[in-house]
């Protein structure tokens, strides 16, 4: 059963009329994603994701994208996927971390990273040939297709925290993950909220600042309520799909559409990720002109960053098996490790502006390795 505290009345309707999903054809369905329209992860990961899609297939694949909270919150679009409300739905591991304790695990190196073109991919290409995650998405009744990687987290503020003493004390916004533990090594108190609560934690004094990517400024005019950012890269976030399908209902696809939805995947991977690295760098140019301050921190903060990064990587294999149940967390962190570096190479010599060419090597990658026929078929 839906726990009734994530089911929205428009969910409750849908179901109470029968007409939850499938919908009259096989080859209609509803993609979720619950960033409104205007973020880059539904911008580009559903919204022009779905017109190629429409495209490739000749019209035979017909998304209908859900985007906000209108239909499952971020909380809900695990349980949303796998009880066939949506088809489709992005799914931020971090909002369930006990469903998902593997991809939480691997979510523990976004401290460590700072490049979301090679991560997208990397994650990606792990999150699909894995044999532990890959048991994860199958046991909760998901097919991952698709990554996301943000840019990294930084820091706006309704104060300037530019130093170790101006963050002690300060409420901040945290998506959970290795970030928590720096934040509260540094004297903040973490406190991890829905991003969509950014700005009413702000606006109210709940929160004294949220880390999240830059666009957030301008696309959820945080500028208003964060007049002071922080440029301290505090990690980047990817666990979870950014494309998650019902298994019931992949497996419901004829192999041309499932191959036809792979195609599409991985060009809106590509687009989605050079555009909101565009949009994130455009951000803090307009948020400067609406009159905000943009820090650099301190050499003092910088240091407690990096030093907080080589202890993760010391501790990363106990906290995997230890926090998150996972048996062998060495194999299962180490093959996480070696993909990145893996895709660090492959993207060396490659305009990151491209999409097309970073849609060809992830076509022939990631997609090229796998059997439209077979994957995620039950």
């Amino acid at each position: 059963m839906l726990n009734k505290k994530t089911i929205t009345p428009f969910i409750a309707a849908l179901m109470a009329a029968g007409s939850a999903l499938p919908l009259h054809a096989e080859t209609n369905f509803i993609a979720n994603s619950f960033y409104d329209a205007e973020h880059p992860l539904s911008k580009f990961g559903y919204v022009e994701w779905a017109d190629t899609v429409r495209e490739i297939s000749g019209g035979d694949l017909n998304p209908e994208v859900y985007t906000g909270t209108v239909l499952l919150a971020p909380r809900a679009s695990l349980q949303g996927a796998r009880d066939n409300i949506a088809n489709v739905a992005n799914i931020a591991a971090v909002y369930t971390p006990s469903e998902l304790p593997v991809a939480n695990a691997v979510q523990e190196l976004g401290f460590n990273y700072s490049d979301p073109l090679t991560a997208i991919f990397a994650v990606a290409d792990f999150s699909i040939h894995n044999e532990v995650q890959q048991k994860e998405w199958a046991d909760n009744g998901i097919v991952y297709l698709g990554a996301y990687a943000t840019p990294p987290y930084i820091l706006f503020c309704s104060k300037p925290v530019r130093t170790l003493e101006e963050i002690k004390g300060k409420r901040i916004r945290t998506a959970g993950s290795s970030v928590s533990k720096w934040v509260e090594e540094v004297g903040g108190i973490p406190v991890n909220v829905p991003s969509s609560e950014m700005y009413t934690g702000l606006e109210r004094g709940t929160l004294d600042c949220a880390t999240n990517a830059a666009n957030d400024l301008i696309d959820r005019s945080l500028w208003e309520v964060a007049p002071y950012t922080t440029e301290l890269s505090t990690g980047m976030y990817w666990s979870g799909p950014e494309w998650g399908f019902n298994a019931g209902f992949w497996s419901g696809l004829t192999t041309t559409q499932r191959k036809q939805l792979m195609d599409a995947t991985a060009h809106a991977m590509s687009s989605m990720v050079v555009n909101y690295l565009a949009r994130s760098n455009a951000a803090l140019d307009e948020a400067k002109a609406k009159g905000n301050e943009i820090y650099q921190p301190s050499a003092e903060l910088m240091a407690s960053v990096e030093a907080f990064r080589e202890k993760v990587l010391g501790d990363i294999y106990t906290v995997a098996e230890d926090k998150y149940g996972v048996a062998d967390g060495m194999s299962l962190i180490d093959d996480f490790r070696f993909t990145y570096a893996k895709w660090e190479g492959l993207l060396e010599n490659v305009d990151r502006t491209d999409i097309d060419a970073l849609d060809a090597i992830a076509r022939k990658e990631i997609y090229g390795t796998l059997d439209p026929a077979t994957y995620g078929v039950n």
